[in-house]
């Protein structure tokens, strides 16, 4: 009885909602906001957050404790849902099979927020057509020590570049420190036709702006602003417009104007500023999808790259081997002794030490502080983008791996690899039973 006492029902379009403990708190650390305010927040610019997944399968990825808490991902509808809540079966590159949640409307929005979805992450196909994505995902992910204004910098070349390949682009704010660039295509394609406009995209990115982006998959061989192609494979998922981040300033993933982009800072789009900038401005993506365009001028570029010997770069690690990949493996684990093809310039194989590895963050990151002082000496001569954080998706669960690079150290000095401290891979057990 306390529980249902605890609920609070919303009317939402006619359809009632149940908030369960919409006193919760979901973000203390610097803005405070309740599981309810999270709801409300996603109601009132729900046109807009529903423009990026109506009609589009989701993943559930649940912070059930909160944005301060540990997440995971459902792929899976749960079995006890609304009567009303449409539901999909899509097919993954596993082999899976999962029924999948579709929101239409306000009331299924409401719906999965109330299941910890502080985020919102569809994929990029329409519910009639799973093998054919009607969306190109442009996720520019800058690495440490990159500024805000080079990010924008590409965000403008990619802008430039699409134009040229006769496409329109349609900026957001990551929510984080990145910028997203969606553009609309006709749903003629598959994924892997999809995913190699988007590598060639990228690598036609790196070679106008070398100093500020890259296309490469290996966090050792980049710089600046990583344009990660691979967010158009099959089966993964980037949050769409108006989503929450689970940042300590509750930031939102805001649909911009390109005229705004110049000038934009990510920390003025919050759960706080938005529902009022909806209201004044309403939603700068109206109209996405009405001219979806051609992949065929990014395709004919990825002709010319292969023509060129340019290969078919890497691919997520949960992806069979594909033909024409090169060998799926990072260049700082390489095997010396392993043959190279004479066409190819040799990688250099960089020192990487790994430090910690856990399914909190903030575990991993103590973890690399008393790394550093241990030797401290080591620490003081590290660039800032020498320490490598990743974000490790498991097969439910995200985990956090951080590195260092030890590139800029005297190979006297360099101190040798250690137990990562601390040592929590959750996907360990789960590996080394794939491999028996």
């Amino acid at each position: 009885m306390a529980k249902e006492e605890a609920a609070e029902v919303l009317s939402i379009e006619g359809r009632e909602v149940r908030v369960t403990h919409p006193d919760k708190p979901y973000f203390s650390k610097q803005t405070k906001l309740s599981k309810l305010d999270l709801v409300s927040y996603y109601v009132s610019v729900a046109p807009g957050a529903l423009a990026g997944i109506r009609d589009r399968p989701v993943v559930l990825k649940r912070f059930v404790d909160g944005a301060e808490g540990d997440a995971f991902y459902q792929k899976r509808a749960p079995a006890k849902r609304p009567e009303w809540l449409r539901t999909v079966t899509l097919s993954f590159p596993s082999g899976r099979t999962a029924e999948e949640v579709v929101v239409d409307d306000a009331a299924g929005l409401a719906w999965i927020v109330n299941l910890g979805c502080i985020e919102l992450h569809p994929h990029p196909v329409r519910s009639g057509n799973f093998e054919h994505p009607d969306e190109l995902r442009v996720d520019l992910d800058p690495g440490p020590g990159v500024s805000w204004a080079d990010v924008r910098l590409v965000t403008i070349e990619v802008k430039l570049l699409l134009e040229e390949m006769g496409l329109r682009g349609w900026p957001k704010t990551s929510g984080s420190r990145g910028m997203h660039v969606n553009v609309r295509i006709q749903p003629r394609w598959s994924f892997v036709e999809v995913r190699r406009a988007a590598l060639a995209l990228s690598r036609a990115v790196e070679r106008r702006v070398p100093a500020l982006a890259s296309s490469k998959w290996w966090k050792e061989e980049r710089h600046g602003v990583f344009l990660d192609y691979n967010q158009n494979a099959k089966d993964r998922t980037t949050c769409s417009a108006y989503s929450v981040r689970p940042v300590p300033d509750a930031r939102v993933s805001a649909p911009l104007h390109w005229h705004e982009v110049p000038d934009c800072d990510p920390a003025d789009f919050t759960v706080l500023t938005m529902p009022k900038r909806f209201a004044e401005l309403g939603d700068p993506h109206t109209g996405i999808d009405a001219s979806p365009g051609s992949l065929e001028k990014l395709l004919e570029l990825a002709a010319e790259d292969e023509a060129a010997g340019l290969g078919d770069a890497p691919w997520p690690p949960h992806f069979r081997k594909m033909e024409g990949e090169a060998p799926r493996v990072a260049p700082s684990r390489a095997r010396s002794g392993a043959k190279k093809s004479i066409a190819k310039k040799p990688r250099t194989k960089m020192p990487l030490l790994v430090i910690a590895n856990s399914p909190s963050k903030d575990a991993a990151l103590a973890g690399l502080e008393r790394w550093k002082s241990r030797h401290s000496e080591v620490a003081r001569l590290l660039a800032v983008d020498d320490v490598l954080v990743d974000s490790m998706r498991g097969r439910s669960s995200t985990w956090t791996r951080i590195r260092v690079n030890l590139r800029h150290v005297p190979e006297e000095l360099r101190p040798p690899q250690e137990t990562p401290d601390p040592d929590d891979d959750p996907t360990r057990e789960w590996r080394s039973r794939k491999v028996n």
